[in-house]
């Protein structure tokens, strides 16, 4: 590298820095909770207190304000196995009225385990009339990828993402649930307008396909676009746009290789499948996704806001309608795995971190 390279490389990477610790100076972390037990996931009630899921089991109601907090009974029995345990939990969009709270989980079925969803009533401290409302055909021993994340939509429709549990060539097979974004009624019934039903060896539930290990889903009530994010293998992590009947590629194409570092194809892109909206490469382990809509941070709205567990970090990733013009990346100074993030109805940014010493952080400008 000559002199003048050499200097130009060197004001690039002060500038660089300067612009780092200044993103980073703009936020401030109030830490709400400790010593969480391997959360998962998080829902907000419409008085202010929250529920969290722990990986091990639990469902946590807490009153933010007060750090009080109650264990609900009544719940589906989850085992953990590697990755999997109680996942995420959502609430119905009328949940005022009804009360109903979705839990998605990881199951023992016969032949190994499995990602399924459930349904109780909130009742103070336990879910009444609880209910299995779907269990996936995604069986093996394995304890990787389940999913799995629920999104509603503004016409009551449930999402659910489910892995392709280390299966991949499952991923491209409708006759299975791995690697699927699955949609359902409020009640675990199919809609016959699902892009797949009644085509025969496809299962009526899947809604997309090609997906790998999906961690992220967030529905945009603005725009009404459906947001995704999935685990790519070394490298090839994907923000995804849903669209009914797509094919995500996995692992037909993919930005990412083997962990061994082989390729897994020499394609990034195919006819008939949508390619990424954003990747990363190298991976960053995606969890969590939301998409920014408040007044705190009002240069932020419409962006997606990504949690990160192997880079430990929550990204921004700014967009133009559907198109991405790039991240900028936050709180990696506080080394904590992040496994989920939600925007609050005070328009701050929540955050859980991952671990059997997990926190809860509120997130505004600094």
């Amino acid at each position: 590298m000559n002199q003048s390279c050499r200097l130009r490389y060197i004001i690039f990477l002060f500038l660089f820095q300067i612009f780092a610790v200044s993103a980073h100076a703009g936020l401030k972390v109030e830490v709400l909770l400790n010593a969480l037990d391997s959360p998962w996931g998080m829902a907000f009630l419409p008085n202010g207190e929250m529920l969290i899921t722990m990986k091990g089991g639990a469902l946590m109601r807490t009153d933010l304000k007060t750090k009080s907090f109650r264990w609900i009974q009544g719940l589906p029995e989850s085992t953990v196995q590697g990755q999997g345990g109680l996942l995420d939990v959502a609430l119905h969009p009328d949940f005022s009225s009804n009360h109903w709270v979705y839990l998605t989980f990881t199951r023992k079925v016969a032949g190994g385990y499995t990602t399924a969803l459930a349904r109780g009533q909130l009742n103070s401290d336990r879910l009444d009339n609880m209910a299995i409302l779907f269990t996936a055909n995604a069986v093996n021993t394995e304890g990787r990828h389940f999913g799995s994340r629920i999104a509603f939509d503004d016409k009551g429709y449930l999402f659910m993402s489910v892995g392709e549990r280390g299966e991949r060539e499952y991923a491209q097979d409708l006759s299975r649930h791995n690697g699927k974004v699955l949609r359902f009624r409020d009640d675990g019934s199919v809609p016959e307008s699902n892009p797949f039903y009644g085509r025969p060896n496809a299962q009526p539930e899947i809604y997309s396909y090609g997906h790998r290990n999906p961690q992220g889903l967030a529905f945009d009530f603005e725009t009404g676009r459906l947001w995704l994010h999935e685990h790519g293998p070394r490298g090839g992590d994907e923000l995804n746009l849903i669209k009914a009947g797509s094919n995500y590629g996995w692992p037909l194409v993919t930005f990412g290789r083997e962990y061994s570092g082989f390729a897994i194809t020499d394609k990034t892109e195919m006819a008939g499948v949508d390619s990424p909206v954003f990747y990363w490469d190298p991976s960053i382990a995606p969890s969590g996704l939301a998409v920014y809509r408040g007044s705190l941070f009002p240069e932020w709205n419409g962006d997606l806001i990504v949690g990160a567990l192997k880079y430990q970090l929550i990204t921004r990733v700014r967009m133009s309608g559907i198109k991405a013009l790039g991240e900028e990346r936050y709180l990696k100074e506080r080394r904590s795995r992040i496994r989920d993030v939600e925007i609050g109805p005070d328009s701050a940014i929540y955050v859980l971190t991952d671990g059997d010493d997990g926190q809860l952080w509120r997130v505004t400008p600094k």
